[in-house]
């Protein structure tokens, strides 16, 4: 019986033993299973970046020398006296030289270029390069990128792309014994064991290269027993399977080398674009020491605000690296006497456009996962033109803090859309004051009532009858009450105060007189005009209301950019669209996005609005447009809502599209109208950014006659009260003024006499 006991005793003991053995079993095979799996594929959540549109460059394109400065300067480029290396420029009196590093587009590789061109009031009057190409395109600017949750950001390298002397320098200084060890470093060990002793804590770790890109790779950074456990083994299991240079090239890409805003300084690949603007393999021996120097604290050896911290850490480096018998010690005291390098710290990197993003990131989820945008390192070509971008957000700013400043109003915030008219590209979107924040964005989200923008809506529901409507049919402006099925009331009123009596269809359109836009409206037919509506581009309403004639709906810019749009495209719809296409890693084009486009309105009705749109900005409501843009026709409509709350104006050149709002966020009074707020914004905009006036050509069954001013009854080009307006062939007023002149004076005043 004793016997037995005992025997049962040794039993429960070794399976007392055997519990955490094959606990720990398990453990290790998880690590083990972990590591190989994660290691040997896809290692990294490289983010996508969104590009701008490149600059395209050929002789007779308009170009400015301040603006291909500014765009270099976005792309980072070193101004110099003389070009040595890619991303490099020159300039002088007489000509730019530009030496490009070329790029990879999504239809073809631009090779890198040397080119010379000479700029003559805002036009390439001549341009050379050394291949020879007479079209060319440089890189385009990075808008931003679509990062993981953690914003880390890095560009991946191969170890192949990697300088040797860097490698070197890199495993001297962090773990002169890497190549001897199989993960973990005994010596080091017993060394940090004595140093903790006496700490009484853990103040010192191990750590080979090994540990370190486990711990930055899969742990944690805090410092316990259990965890620089785990951290050992797994670096054990790393050696294991895979090779030192697979180790190497991992620890090259994971490091952390800085920070830049919201994003993480990942890998030496991007940490040498991010402080030298150029790739690794450009480095001199001194700036490859420097990254080197930023793996034992990037911001504390931040060089941009340490200098001379970073230059004697550098040099540390250097010597490091001779000790250890890495490096030559000439090519070292050369590198020494060399200063950081960096130059002034590039807004390229810094500079980032969230309302865009915002945009593009929208239009990418319709097609793509978010892991695959946050994750697959995929190239997004858009239609953004960082040169626009730049004047709409100044613009904004300037015109609000002025409004301020005079005490006119608080608190002012402002959106702006930019589209091109021939292809619904976006190329601009400025959403809020503060331009670089990643905060509410106006432009897609601030959903506010657009007052008299809606007009065009409405008596282009009108101009569809011709056999009823046209630009001289004689409105009445007189008061107006209408009772609607709930026995509520509406009488609206002009912003005036002031009744016109009769007035022509375009000049009710034009001085956006509110009481024969109501009459007009409600007697066309509220569902015709919400249907006007869908076919520019807005969603269906929810609700329709009298009140919608006067723009009493709510729409963000983004959607009323959609109807503007449309009638900048001479009726033809065309979706807006941020995007031209998106490519993976290696060249591959995934998605493209072709134009499309519908007509959705005839060519006499929309030549009719657009005519009554460009009478606004002559005579109407935005005729300070005749002095903020002398002798450049554009078209476009301002609008106004209750109590000043918002001041819009949308507008079209020939070659630009932008809607502009200024409101509250509290959706308190402005005390701005849409020609004394919005409409300032837009034609500063216009002023710097477009280049060709609006054309509105008409068809060919559309001729001018004239018309009296009063009635609209046909006239005589002769007549002191006569106005030429287009008509639809047919259409022409039957009835017709015979206005008297001379003799025919006379005989009317002495008929008259003798009656």
């Amino acid at each position: 019986m004793v016997n037995k006991n005992k025997r049962f005793k040794r039993s429960y003991y070794w399976f007392l033993l055997l519990i955490p053995a094959v606990i720990g079993l398990v453990v290790v095979v998880n690590l083990d299973s972990t590591i190989r799996s994660t290691f040997a594929g896809k290692k990294w959540s490289v983010p996508s970046t969104v590009y701008a549109r490149p600059l395209e460059i050929y002789q007779g394109a308009q170009l400015s020398k301040g603006d291909l400065k500014k765009e270099l300067e976005l792309l980072g480029y070193h101004f110099v006296s003389r070009l040595n290396k890619p991303g490099q420029a020159v300039f002088s009196a007489k000509q730019v030289k530009i030496y490009t590093p070329g790029f990879q587009f999504s239809d073809e590789l631009e090779p890198a270029r040397k080119i010379k061109l000479t700029l003559k009031n805002g036009v390439i009057a001549d341009l050379s390069s050394d291949d020879g190409a007479a079209l060319l395109r440089l890189e385009p600017v990075a808008v931003g990128g679509i990062y993981p949750a953690h914003n880390e950001d890095r560009l991946l390298v191969q170890l192949s792309e990697v300088p040797v002397s860097l490698q070197k320098m890199l495993v001297a200084v962090e773990d002169s014994g890497f190549y001897d060890h199989y993960g973990i470093s005994l010596r080091g060990i017993i060394r940090a064991a004595a140093a903790n002793i006496k700490k009484g804590g853990i103040s010192q770790g191990a750590s080979t290269l090994t540990q370190q890109l486990i711990k930055n790779y899969y742990l944690s950074s805090e410092q316990t027993l259990s965890r620089k456990a785990q951290e050992a083994l797994m670096a054990l299991l790393l050696e294991m399977h895979f090779s030192k240079d697979d180790i190497l090239e991992g620890y090259i890409n994971e490091i952390y080398l800085g920070q830049d805003g919201p994003r993480a300084i990942h890998g030496f690949g991007l940490a040498s674009q991010y402080y030298f603007r150029r790739p690794l393999t450009e480095l001199s021996l001194d700036q490859q020491a420097l990254l080197v120097a930023l793996v034992r604290g990037a911001s504390y050896y931040n060089p941009w605000r340490n200098p001379e911290r970073a230059l004697k850490r550098r040099n540390l480096v250097l010597d490091i690296a001779v000790r250890e018998n890495s490096l030559d010690s000439a090519l070292a005291e050369q590198a020494k006497k060399q200063p950081l390098g960096i130059g002034e710290r590039s807004t390229a990197g810094s500079k980032r456009y969230p309302a865009y993003l915002d945009l593009v990131r929208r239009q990418l989820q319709r097609d793509y996962k978010v892991e695959d945008l946050n994750s697959s390192g995929l190239s997004i070509f858009t239609h953004f033109d960082p040169l626009v971008q730049e004047s709409a957000q100044t613009s904004l700013e300037k015109a609000a803090a002025k409004q301020e400043s005079e005490g006119r109003s608080a608190e002012l915030e402002g959106a702006v859309v930019i589209t091109r008219p021939n292809t619904g590209a976006v190329i601009a979107v400025v959403g809020g004051r503060d331009g670089s924040y990643a905060g509410f964005n106006r432009a897609l989200d601030a959903s506010r009532q657009v007052g008299s923008l809606i007009k065009p809506a409405v008596y282009l529901t009108a101009l569809e009858q011709p056999e009823v409507y046209n630009l001289a049919t004689v409105l009445s402006d007189d008061p107006f009450t209408l009772t609607e099925e709930n026995g509520r009331q509406w009488s609206p009123k002009n912003y005036d105060k002031k009744s016109h009596g009769d007035v022509l269809l375009y000049k009710a359109f034009a001085n956006s007189y509110n009481q024969s836009t109501a009459r007009l409206g409600n007697t066309i037919g509220l569902d015709k005009i919400a249907d006007t509506l869908h076919r520019l581009g807005a969603e269906p309403l929810d609700r329709i209301l009298p009140s919608l004639t006067l723009g009493a709906v709510d729409m963000a810019p983004i959607e009323v950019a959609q109807i503007y749009q449309t009638l900048s495209a001479d009726g033809f719809y065309t979706p807006l669209m941020a995007i031209n296409s998106v490519m993976e890693p290696g060249g591959k084009v995934l998605t493209r996005y072709p134009l499309q486009v519908e007509q959705r309105f005839d060519a006499d009705s929309i030549y009719m609005l657009r005519y009554a749109m460009q009478a606004v900005t002559h005579e109407g409501t935005a005729k300070a447009l005749q002095w903020l843009l002398p002798e450049f026709a554009v078209a476009g409509k301002t609008g106004t809502t209750n109590d000043l709350r918002d001041s819009w104006f949308a507008g079209f050149s020939g070659d630009m599209m932008a809607v502009v709002w200024l409101g509250r966020d509290d959706n308190k009074n402005t005390g701005l109208t849409g020609s004394s707020g919005a409409l300032r914004i837009w034609a500063d905009i216009f002023a710097q950014r477009s280049d060709l006036s609006v054309q509105n050509l008409p068809p060919q069954d559309i001729s001018i006659s004239w018309v009296d001013q009063d009635s609209g009854l046909g006239s005589q080009e002769s007549c002191d009260n006569a106005l030429p307006l287009p008509f639809i062939n047919g259409f022409q007023p039957e009835q017709e003024i015979r206005c008297s002149r001379g003799v025919d004076k006379i005989i009317d005043w002495f008929s008259d006499l003798i009656q």
